[in-house]
């Protein structure tokens, strides 16, 4: 048997490192790394190029791609074919020798070229959550017609793939995603508005980028888990629940209709979730240890709360109201992360913006690509906007 083709979207963020040690961990025999795509660490990128060798490479940028080939030159690398952009990425996602795309870009860019992907009856290996917030219903049809398959590297997600495994879907009562509270778990409203972006950054568990660590701050990464993992395994609002785990043992769970709870324990490593993903439906030996029981001294639960952390019951609403309002909601997050990084804007003005651009969006039903994209593009204006009226009053002191 010929070793399988993967590609990666995303190659030099965490995820993406992290597949390509999986792959390596895994060996030739196995899987061969054809096609990456990344955005601007021509350094870290080059190392991938010289030590994997694919035959089809996606910057950013024409300025990333001259860095590329001067950095190769220098090492006397052969560079591989060099493309650029979101073209780029669709080649990628699209490459003929992949038979696995590894869909690990932070953000909205990953939208379209995982969708071209699955439209080619590519396994995808989904990180990029905000794909299926934002569209999931052309998402999951593109795959139906395709015979693709969608296979989930989010931790959480990928233990209900696991824990669902030859369970019944009628015998499932609901399923239960577990978070870990992020960094102000213990702390109290005002504190929370007054969060620093080094604070936020300050993950008790994982070790992520700056998007999804924030995210996990505000704990709207834990709303848009509810809508993937509705659109990843047909559960309603009602039927997914979501529990706090300061531990991060329990990476999800499922409760069946006659009261069994099935649990997906590990350690905090998403190589684990990486390689289940590229391997399924067999498993092989990881170089990760096991999980040691015994020396877990205690496991935690509890509600989250929607007071302090506003952006789980925004998730909800947009799931429940469907259409567009997904997508807007996922708009209006990225733009108000992004400014709260860049200190415009407060910890707490997040929700506060996302809750703006939703009342005042337009919900449309998902009829196509098109749909989606515009909803998205008018949801960062109204975003940009609602950013600039709180930093303005910021700035002379209103409240």
């Amino acid at each position: 048997m010929s070793a399988r083709g993967i590609a990666i979207l995303g190659s030099t963020g965490s995820i993406g490192c992290n597949s390509l040690r999986v792959i390596e961990s895994l060996g030739p025999e196995r899987f061969k790394v054809v096609a990456l795509a990344a955005g601007r660490n021509v350094r870290i990128l080059a190392d991938q190029i010289e030590r994997h060798h694919p035959e089809l490479v996606s910057v950013d940028t024409e300025e990333s791609a001259a860095q590329l080939k001067a950095e190769l030159m220098a090492r006397s690398v052969t560079a591989p074919r060099l493309l650029c952009g979101e073209g780029g990425l669709v080649e990628v996602a699209t490459a003929e020798l992949a038979d696995c795309v590894i869909s690990a870009t932070v953000g909205a860019v990953g939208f379209v070229p995982t969708l071209r992907a699955l439209e080619a009856g590519k396994r995808v290996a989904l990180a990029n959550k905000e794909t299926l917030v934002m569209a999931g219903e052309l998402m999951t049809r593109a795959a139906q017609k395709s015979g693709a398959e969608l296979l989930p590297v989010d931790s959480e997600h990928n233990a209900l793939h696991q824990c669902l495994r030859g369970e019944k879907r009628s015998e499932v009562r609901r399923i239960i995603l577990t978070a870990s509270g992020g960094p102000f778990r213990t702390r109290d409203k005002a504190t929370i508005s007054r969060a620093t972006v080094a604070e936020a950054m300050k993950h008790p568990t994982w070790s992520m980028g700056a998007k999804i660590t924030i995210d996990s701050a505000t704990l709207m990464n834990k709303g848009l888990e509810v809508i993937e993992a509705h659109w990843l395994f047909g559960f309603d609002a009602d039927e997914i629940g979501i529990v706090v785990h300061p531990e991060s043992v329990v990476h999800s769970m499922i409760e069946m209709v006659d009261g069994s709870v099935i649990a997906q324990m590990g350690v905090t490593d998403m190589r684990h979730a990486i390689q289940y993903a590229l391997t399924y439906p067999e498993r092989f030996p990881s170089e990760l240890p096991p999980l040691d029981l015994a020396k877990l001294s205690s496991l935690n639960f509890e509600a989250p709360d929607l007071e302090r952390f506003p952006c789980i019951a925004l998730a909800y609403r947009a799931l429940e109201t469907g259409g567009t309002l997904p997508a807007a909601m996922n708009a209006a997050n990225e733009e108000a992360v992004h400014a709260f990084i860049d200190e415009q804007i407060a910890l707490s003005d997040i929700p506060r913006v996302i809750e703006e651009v939703m009342d005042r969006h337009e919900t449309a039903p998902v009829a196509d690509l098109e749909s989606v994209l515009q909803a998205d593009r008018n949801s960062r204006v109204m975003a940009q906007s609602a950013i600039g009226n709180l930093a303005a009053n910021a700035r002379v002191g209103v409240a």
